[in-house]
């Protein structure tokens, strides 16, 4: 509050202050050092307003003074009151087009405040010496926070009204800053002791803040006392204002300033001032707005109240926004730490990486230059040794051809000359060539990376999409008609990532689709056909929206089928044993397995080997959909394809309809093959490697799974992963 009680030329607590037209204060001193003379142009302004039909000596009349008589400086009221005829165009004062007290002429030098004034100029002959308090009538004033210009008429300064309201105010905060200043703490150690910043009504004792948390805590038979400013401390804003007391709290009441003996009475909303009854009786008002300035102080107060709920509205708002603004502040500091301690691990990790490469390719110059050395080195050993052989040669030569015996010349003379002949050949062409050179034939192409050194800068991280994902091809693998793939995000990614879109095709080089959409980095399919080649990418997504595509893998399911029996789906009444490869049953009745693969492509072939058979049992081999019935005979409904054999003869099933009975039977040892051909859709049965008639179901279509039902009295073992039948015996025919 106390830059709202300083004024704005001198800096220091309002002394007198009064009122200018712009509702701005200033101190009456510093008034007088800044009210400068009008122009003599502007002088003489309210000369040339007049009316043509006015008489020469009216425009005439003696130059303004202190006294009453009108002037050229007169406010409207006067210029009304002088010329009554005048039109509305004549009624024009020196104050501004809606008489608001501002002046029209433009400042061009400064204030001691820094306000651009007019230089002063000499009074007029003649005029009066101004009074205390007074200026001359053709003087101005500029307001010096809004720089408005507020001409003075005949009163001078004394015609603004004096803020006797701030005046109180200035005097209460002086008397506030004393008396804190002067309460000090009852309990400090200190010498002196600490300023009192509460007081407490129960104790009546003054605690500075640091004594009031030492001493007077706020919790337990303290919670309910009740701390006070302490004796003379300001107040907050809007407080009492002095208990009814009149309008001034207690204070004498204000006299009008242009009639000393009567107060205040009422409020003349026109010229936006409080007036006395007299103002009234002389008739300046008579046609103005008046109201009873009691209601009109309530009015006010209403509306400020209502305005200072809206400023503190907006103080708490900026409070918040402080708050926000140096939570910012420690947030900015702190990313800042982390992104520098980031900068430096990315750089470190760069060099790093380039030290590492630096070792491989100095290990390659290393290699390629012991390679060099080795094989001049061998060069030189072995010239070095055909050098040895044949200077000792030639040495032995001209030793024999010295020698004068013809005889014994010629007895070694064949040989000699051949040895020679032969190390002559010895010495080919390239022979004596360096096979290397000195030169290493590697050349650094370092100029990318030092592009991308110069490029390496910063990227906004916001509203970008993740980048590319790189497949892990050394986890990406298959099994049977199931593939597994893994991916991870590239080193030094800070784009979110939110999740990711794995997209497979059908097989055949169809179109891609979803397979998963999830957060995960490993995904396994399963389902897929047997002996074929799948396609897949990768991409992920964020908020900001779906990356690239990855590098597109090819995986091949396997050409033949590996399964078991899958105890999932399999009748209760079924027993499995033997990594789930062998079957057998607890019950009397039929009851059904099913494998675990499933197939609607390609060309399939597994056999069962009958490990126990007792009591003639009719076991029934086949494929079936998923949804079969498993408490009876396979085939006896329409989802299951089946061949049922006894120890003499088979039959084929489908729908309980019986057909092609067919010689050969099973016993203990026997192997029953499955061949479903879905290339021609159709299935095969065979027993001990023979083909059972022909074709046993034609028109074969859909997705199947293996299936076998058998009772207490069989026992089979699977045998998967087989290539098909290359030979296919003849059936045999069915005996008379």
């Amino acid at each position: 509050m106390e830059e709202e009680l300083k004024c704005p030329v001198c800096g220091s607590l309002f002394r007198e202050p009064i009122i200018l037209p712009c509702s701005h204060n200033v101190c009456l001193p510093c008034a007088r050092t800044i009210a400068v003379q009008t122009p003599e142009n502007e002088q003489h302004l309210p000369a040339l307003l007049q009316p043509r039909s006015s008489a020469p000596s009216a425009a005439a009349a003696p130059g303004p003074g202190l006294g009453p008589g009108p002037g050229p400086a007169a406010s409207l009221d006067s210029e009304c009151a002088a010329g009554g005829g005048v039109d509305h165009a004549d009624k024009l004062s020196l104050h501004s087009e809606t008489d608001s007290g501002y002046g029209s002429y433009t400042p061009s030098l400064k204030s001691p405040n820094g306000v651009r004034v007019l230089p002063l100029v000499p009074a007029p002959p003649g005029a009066a010496a101004s009074q205390r308090g007074a200026g001359p009538a053709g003087s101005s004033l500029t307001c010096p926070q809004c720089h408005r210009s507020a001409s003075l008429d005949q009163r001078g300064l004394r015609g603004f009204q004096r803020n006797r309201l701030l005046e109180a105010i200035v005097q209460r905060y002086q008397q506030g800053r004393v008396a804190a200043a002067a309460a000090k703490c009852q309990l400090c150690d200190r010498s002196p002791p600490e300023p009192a910043a509460v007081l407490c009504e129960q104790c009546d004792v003054l605690y500075c803040a640091a004594c009031q948390l030492r001493c007077h805590p706020a919790r337990g038979p303290f919670a309910k006392h009740r701390l006070v400013p302490p004796p003379g401390a300001p107040g907050p804003p809007g407080g009492s204002d002095g208990g009814g007391k009149g309008a001034g709290g207690g204070r004498k009441l204000p006299t009008c300033a242009e009639h000393d003996l009567e107060n205040y009475s009422m409020y003349c909303v026109s010229c936006r001032s409080p007036v006395c009854y007299q103002c009234l009786e002389d008739g300046r008002h008579g046609k103005h707005d008046v109201k009873a300035l009691g209601a009109v102080w309530k009015q006010h107060k209403a509306q400020l109240s209502q305005a200072l709920n809206g400023v503190s509205d907006k103080a708490k708002e900026a409070k918040e926004f402080l708050v926000q603004l140096k939570n910012l502040l420690q947030q900015i500091q702190e990313n800042g730490l982390d992104y520098e301690a980031c900068l430096v691990a990315q750089c470190d990790a760069l060099v790093d990486a380039l030290t590492r490469q630096k070792a491989k390719l100095l290990t390659k110059v290393t290699k390629e230059r012991e390679h060099k050395l080795k094989v001049v080195w061998d060069q030189i050993n072995h010239c070095t040794l055909k050098l040895r052989q044949s200077t000792g040669l030639m040495e032995y030569c001209l030793e024999v051809i010295k020698e004068n015996d013809p005889s014994g010349f010629l007895q070694i003379s064949d040989a000699l000359i051949k040895r020679v002949q032969v190390s002559q050949e010895q010495w080919v062409k390239g022979a004596l060539e360096p096979k290397v050179s000195a030169e290493f034939d590697l050349t650094l192409d370092s100029e990318p990376l030092l592009q991308a050194i110069h490029q390496l800068d910063f990227i906004q991280m916001k509203c970008r999409v993740p980048p590319v994902p790189l497949l892990q091809l050394e986890k990406c693998c298959t099994r049977n008609n199931s593939v597994t793939l893994a991916w991870r995000m590239p080193p030094l990614t800070h784009n979110p990532v939110e999740g990711y879109i794995l997209e497979l095709d059908d097989g055949d080089g169809g179109q891609f689709r979803e397979v998963y959409v999830g957060k995960e980095t490993l995904c396994t399919i399963d389902g897929l056909h047997f002996n074929s080649t799948y396609n897949a990418r990768v991409k992920a997504f964020n908020s900001s929206g779906v990356g690239p595509y990855s590098k597109t893998v090819i995986l091949q399911t396997s050409d033949v089928a590996w399964f078991t029996f899958d105890p999932s789906s399999a009748h209760r009444d079924i027993v499995l044993s033997n990594d789930n490869q062998t079957a057998t049953c607890s019950s009397y009745d039929d009851r059904v397995v099913l494998g675990t693969a499933a197939f609607s492509k390609g060309v399939h072939y597994w056999e069962l080997h009958v490990d126990r058979y007792d009591n003639h049992p009719d076991p029934a081999f086949g494929i079936a959909r998923i949804n079969v019935v498993k408490d009876m005979m396979l085939g006896k409904d329409d989802k299951a394809w089946a061949m049922y054999v006894d120890n003499n003869r088979s039959w084929f099933m489908h729908c309980n309809s019986h057909t092609n009975r067919t010689e050969g039977g099973v016993s203990k040892g026997a192997t029953v093959g499955v061949l479903l051909d879905l290339n021609k859709h159709n299935l095969t049965f065979y027993i001990n490697g023979q083909q059972q008639g022909p074709p046993a179901f034609e028109n074969v279509e859909g997705v199947f799974m293996p299936a076998l039902s058998l009772n207490r009295n069989v026992q089979v073992t699977l045998h998967t992963g087989l290539e098909v039948p290359q030979s296919v015996k003849q059936p045999k025919l069915p005996s008379n």
